[in-house]
């Protein structure tokens, strides 16, 4: 039994794919919510252009 628990302490395989995993998790949420302020910057610009089309006719 406890060469079987020195084994299992040892094994670092698959921690490279977690790993580059959460790196990926990471970046997807960064992107995600970059996406969101950059949509609502661009809600926020185009109902002040149409405020203002609307305010000049």
């Amino acid at each position: 039994m406890p060469q079987f628990i020195r084994k299992l302490v040892c094994d670092c395989e698959g921690a490279t794919a977690i790993e580059y995993g959460l790196i990926a998790a990471l970046i997807a949420v960064g992107a995600i919510s970059g996406f969101n302020s950059f949509g609502n910057g661009l809600t926020n610009m185009w109902g002040k252009i149409e405020n203002n089309v609307k305010e000049s006719s």
